[in-house]
């Protein structure tokens, strides 16, 4: 799919790399392989679908916990990584709705709780990054969180249509509708902050 050059030099900039595509995926890797290569994706994955910085730890082992348990059952080497992901989804899934068990007693919960998507990066972190790369995390904090899902899956993490479809169980068109409209709303969102930026330095004095 085509982008625009605005949204590709904003998906250049995030603070972290792919770091999935070490493992030849021609067999299914021993878990300590997949721990390795999957540890940090796993990390980042968590913290932005809105784990708590205070409980990422316990829920990333949770993750691995459930990976080396259902390892086994991975018939497809190269859908490792979805598959991998579908697993983080479902466990933070599952994080959300025990926590509004905990702190809403009286209230009724829905059988699927809202995934919260959250910056990576920690305040500290985004104190050390580049004004672009904070641009670009307050860009996708005003996207709709599902399109902002599949944007940071196929942009940030380089996941592909097929692996971000099969992670998210939706249909490939609905991947490249969300990640088309995704891209045309950052792309809006960064003209707007360009012609704001821009009648800001306007009607500062000389």
């Amino acid at each position: 799919m085509p982008q625009t050059d605005s949204a590709a030099r904003l998906a250049s900039l995030d603070a972290e790399p792919a770091l999935v595509r070490a493992i030849p995926i021609t067999r299914v890797p021993s878990f300590a392989e997949i721990y390795r290569t999957y540890f940090t994706f796993v990390w980042s994955s968590s913290r932005r679908l809105g784990v708590n910085e205070s409980e990422i730890d316990d829920v990333v082992q949770e993750i691995f916990i459930t990976i080396n348990g259902r390892l086994s059952t991975l018939e497809q080497p190269d859908s490792l990584r979805s598959w991998i992901y579908s697993i983080v989804r479902r466990t933070v899934s599952s994080y959300h709705r025990a926590k509004r068990a905990k702190n809403a007693s009286t209230a009724t919960l829905s059988a699927e709780p809202e995934m919260h998507y959250s910056q990576t990066p920690s305040p500290q972190q985004l104190a050390e990054h580049s004004d672009q790369v904070k641009l670009l995390w307050t860009l996708l904090e005003n996207i709709d969180a599902t399109k902002r899902e599949v944007f940071v899956l196929a942009e940030l993490d380089e996941m592909t249509v097929p692996e971000i479809a099969s992670a998210l169980e939706v249909p490939l068109n609905t991947v490249y509708s969300r990640l088309r409209a995704a891209r045309l709303e950052l792309e809006a969102a960064l003209q707007r902050q360009n012609a704001q930026t821009i009648n800001r330095g306007r009607s500062c004095p000389t």
